[in-house]
């Protein structure tokens, strides 16, 4: 990239983060008016899809731009974006506030600097940051390679774990025999949580692309960051205990480097709990 290509990332991510500032302050002033919070899940992928349209905006009056790169790295996260938002939408639809944000605001209605501080500020940096390889990769000038190829193939994988991981989750809380119990079979039964395993290959996958040519390489941190949030989430749904019966099953979708952990130490298997997305 030349100085000019710097400038327009300059400008590409200062509009990238006046976008990300617009939705938050709209998504806020909404959940303040219904007492709802939860519906920055919803916009969580919103967002970036927002982004993502941003990027390809800015990058339009770039000439050099490679079309389709610039393409398929809008695509990817356009549609990554609103399959999340479509699912976790309709999930919520018709309930009450998420159990979190109450606990988060100790049950009452939190004031707007609070709500702005805790939660709206905190997700829309974190959304920005993760966004990086986007807004580097609609401004590179080569076009797509083997490295942007295999982060195209692993971003597929991702999404197909993500999508296949909550539709069967959808299905098997919906079934009332199920009450009370952990789903174990599909993709569940190879790994504990493939939506979150999905989401962190969505981002690589993006990372890949965007990496395929400097500076993109420098955005590493962007996937390591969703990649953590993701396993974040894991650990506070292995933190609630679980009945002796499901606990047994669990045995069987545990990770793989634990059973090889389990096989040579034997130790007492921790409670775990069922899945939380």
């Amino acid at each position: 990239m030349d100085d000019d290509s710097y400038r327009h990332l300059i400008a590409t991510s200062a509009a990238s983060l006046l976008a990300i500032a617009l939705v938050m302050a709209i998504t806020c002033s909404l959940a303040m008016r219904w007492r709802k919070h939860s519906i920055v899940d919803v916009v969580w992928g919103l967002g970036f899809a927002v982004v993502a349209i941003v990027c390809f905006v800015s990058s339009s009056f770039v000439t050099d731009a490679d079309d389709t790169r610039r393409t398929v790295i809008v695509a990817m996260t356009v549609l990554w974006g609103l399959r999340l938002a479509t699912h976790i939408g309709i999930r919520n639809r018709g309930s009450e506030d998420d159990p979190r944000y109450r606990a988060l605001f100790r049950g009452g209605e939190p004031r707007l600097g609070k709500a702005i501080s805790t939660v709206y500020l905190p997700q829309g940096v974190i959304m920005w940051f993760v966004s990086l390889p986007v807004q580097v990769a609609v401004l590179h000038q080569r076009g797509l390679g083997v490295i942007g190829v295999i982060g195209i193939a692993v971003w597929a994988i991702g999404l197909t774990f993500e999508a296949v991981g909550d539709l069967q989750l959808t299905r098997f809380r919906a079934d009332p025999a199920n009450k009370g119990q952990v789903m174990d079979g599909g993709l569940w039964r190879y790994t504990r949580h493939p939506n979150y395993f999905g989401d962190a290959c969505v981002w690589w996958g993006i990372f890949l692309v965007a990496a395929e040519h400097w500076p993109g390489v420098l955005t590493i941190l962007s996937p390591a960051v969703m990649t953590y949030l993701t396993r974040g989430e894991d650990r506070q749904g292995a933190a609630r205990a679980l009945d002796a019966a499901v606990e047994a099953r669990l045995r069987r979708v545990r990770r793989p480097h634990e059973r090889v952990r389990a096989v040579a130490a034997a130790p007492q298997l921790s409670r775990r709990s069922a899945p939380d997305r």
